[in-house]
């Protein structure tokens, strides 16, 4: 090996975590179990952003790590979740004119995100037993982009076990028919931020 290639080298300006590389995304038939069709964070570190950061800047984390929603952190504990929707939406013009905020590169991610208590979510228990379709089923008719698998933890914790995209779900399923059957679970709201440590089986 050429021993000179492995000289130290000095960092310059801001130091950025790489792009990720899209993951694979596999075919699935609606009748393939759900869990083969959300991100499980167990298996996958969650993207956050703080929420305090730009909403600008957040879109641009989202663009450089190909996604489309980020769980908002305030001192390690998830308050919200922002998506790319929101940022491009009618959120920010809303904000300012309901604000004493009068420029947009003023406007947080913590000032249009949905909250905590207000995100829908699901059970993990339920979603063992539940089908692909069912869970796009379940999207469509609340209307959601995305939507969290909550596991109970242990002590008053429950775990962000996982999300679910809906245009990640609608991309995997396109070969498939249209149709599929009804979501046997509703979803729910979170009440209390929780902790961003994923559980670990």
């Amino acid at each position: 090996m050429d021993q000179a290639s492995l000289m130290p080298i000095r960092a310059e300006g801001e130091g950025v975590l790489p792009a990720r590389t899209a993951t694979e995304e596999k075919a699935l038939a609606y009748t393939d179990p759900a869990v083969l069709a959300l991100t499980d964070f167990t298996r996958e570190q969650p993207i956050t952003v703080d929420e305090e950061r730009q909403i600008d800047a957040a879109l641009e984390d989202m663009i450089r790590f190909g996604v489309r929603a980020l769980l908002v952190l305030r001192d390690r504990r998830i308050v919200g979740l922002i998506t790319s929707y929101d940022i491009q939406g009618e959120r920010p013009l809303q904000f300012l004119q309901n604000s004493t905020y009068e420029r947009h590169q003023d406007i947080r991610v913590g000032h249009i995100m949905t909250p905590w208590d207000k995100l829908p979510a699901i059970d993990w228990d339920g979603v063992q037993t539940a089908r692909a379709g069912d869970l796009l089923e379940a999207v469509r008719h609340a209307g959601l982009t995305h939507l969290l698998v909550l596991e109970k933890g242990a002590d008053p914790k429950t775990v962000v076990r996982a999300m679910i995209s809906r245009a990640r779900l609608e991309r995997q399923l396109r070969a498939f028919a249209p149709q599929a059957a009804a979501a046997p679970f509703k979803a729910r709201d979170a009440r209390e931020p929780k902790s961003i440590e994923a559980h670990r089986r």
